[in-house]
């Protein structure tokens, strides 16, 4: 079971990171090799697999991450898909290069009843030398309903 780092030692240093493909670095994360984001602990939940191209997290919102109606805050929905949605651009980011998210999108479908289990699926749709897009979807584990969808854009930069 993946790890989540609780300290900025336990990150890996740029140097480390960098010496990975941005598959084998996610694949590290996944089989508790390398510790995991700290927004995963915060926000409940972690990375449930990955392959080229594709990274699903899982989890369930509790009260902490509801808005003043009690109702899951959009910004978890948004955190959620940027997630996935950047970790599958990750996978297909080369060694030597980074990425971050430039923008993304999100629709809200319906209400996530807390303590309820979702999947969050991220799918690369291209990843060249400089942006990398994806989209993505929350959906409910055991009723498999829709909840929300997302785009993104990243940006791809060469470091070393």
């Amino acid at each position: 079971m993946p790890s989540i780092a609780t300290s900025p030692e336990e990150l890996l240093s740029n140097e480390e990171a960098l010496s990975l493909s941005g598959l084998e670095f996610m694949q590290k994360i996944l089989d508790g090799t390398n510790p995991g984001p700290p927004i995963g602990a915060t926000l409940g939940y972690r990375i449930h697999s990955v392959e080229d191209g594709i990274c699903v997290f899982r989890g369930a919102p509790e009260f902490n991450v509801t808005n003043p109606l009690g109702t899951v805050h959009g910004g978890w929905y948004g955190t959620l898909l940027d997630s996935a949605m950047a970790c599958a651009v990750m996978t297909k980011v080369p060694r030597g290069s980074v990425y971050t998210t430039l923008e993304y999108k999100v629709n809200i479908l319906r209400p996530i009843p807390l303590g309820m289990q979702i999947e969050c699926i991220g799918q690369s749709d291209h990843v060249g030398r400089s942006t990398g897009v994806a989209h993505g979807e929350i959906r409910g584990v055991d009723n498999g309903k829709l909840y929300a969808t997302g785009s993104t854009t990243c940006i791809v930069m060469k470091i070393a």
